[in-house]
């Protein structure tokens, strides 16, 4: 298998979006699946280079990248070394960026005789899940797209965390990583992107414009995004595949660091349901 890891691409907002790739070199076009992480995120997060790999020993050309501002950087891409980069992070940068990942998929000399650019699946966690949901309505390269564990409305996570008016007097605000125990900043350019960009932010039109395969995955035991928000997303789109997970929490039981040699049981039925999907 070939796995190239940290290559750099350029987006719109002067960041560098680091990339990892994962095939078997074959000389034959692959479908290609693009990963979006979520929110406090990262591409070598937990299991998702394990994920990854089966992927690819499925016969995909997988992607999976940073976004431009999640906090991390070129040279340390995992965690938070960048919370300036983190704090002015929006939804319309993340869009941005994944077009980006995009445009070079479909124009990298180097892969296009591996990757079949005619078949582009979208995969988001969480977060990423809503982000490839506003992506796949208005891309047209999307040819079919996975959610796992998605949030189903952004309005309601722009405008509650905290105190609006306190947000906007301070033009900061934070919230602390559990893990890593930084106090992550969001400045108020996140709020005001996100009502300037309302109408394309909107998750729920979004999916109900949506005329490609769409498949849901969502754990029965998510205490971050409930599975009320699977199902409401399920509910807007009657053609789409709905699959619960038993037992799995909001990461489909795995952490991070993973030191296992293997997916988690739920992460691996993820995995595989999601192969079957986009081999259909």
């Amino acid at each position: 298998m070939k796995i190239i890891k940290n290559s750099i691409i350029q987006g719109k907002h002067n960041k560098p979006i680091v990339i990892d790739v994962f095939y078997k070199e074959t000389h034959q076009p692959k479908k290609v699946v693009v990963f979006c992480h979520g929110y406090k995120g990262f591409k070598d997060w937990g299991a998702w280079n394990l994920m990854a790999e089966a992927f690819a020993n499925a016969g995909f050309f997988f992607i999976k990248f940073n976004f431009s501002h999640n906090g991390g950087t070129a040279e340390n891409p995992i965690d938070f070394p960048d919370l300036e980069a983190f704090g002015n992070n929006n939804y319309s940068k993340e869009l941005d960026d994944l077009e980006s990942v995009l445009d070079w998929i479909s124009s990298e000399e180097k892969y296009k005789i591996e990757a079949d650019i005619n078949a582009i699946s979208l995969v988001g966690h969480s977060r990423g899940g809503g982000i490839v949901l506003l992506k796949a309505n208005e891309d047209a390269r999307v040819k079919k797209v996975v959610t796992l564990a998605a949030v189903s409305n952004f309005a309601t996570r722009s405008t509650t965390i905290g105190d609006l008016e306190e947000w906007r007097k301070n033009g900061v605000k934070y919230v602390v990583n559990g893990r890593t125990k930084q106090k992550m900043p969001h400045y108020y350019q996140f709020y005001l992107d996100f009502k300037e960009n309302e109408d394309r932010l909107n998750i729920e039109n979004a999916v109900k414009k949506l005329e490609i395969p769409q498949f849901i995955i969502h754990g029965d035991n998510d205490t971050s995004i409930s599975l009320d928000e699977g199902k409401i997303i399920h509910s807007w789109n009657v053609k789409s595949k709905f699959k619960i997970i038993k037992h799995a929490d909001h990461v489909f039981n795995v952490s991070h660091p993973w030191k296992e040699k293997r997916l988690s049981k739920e992460l691996t039925e993820v995995t595989q349901v999601a192969i079957e999907f986009l081999k259909e």
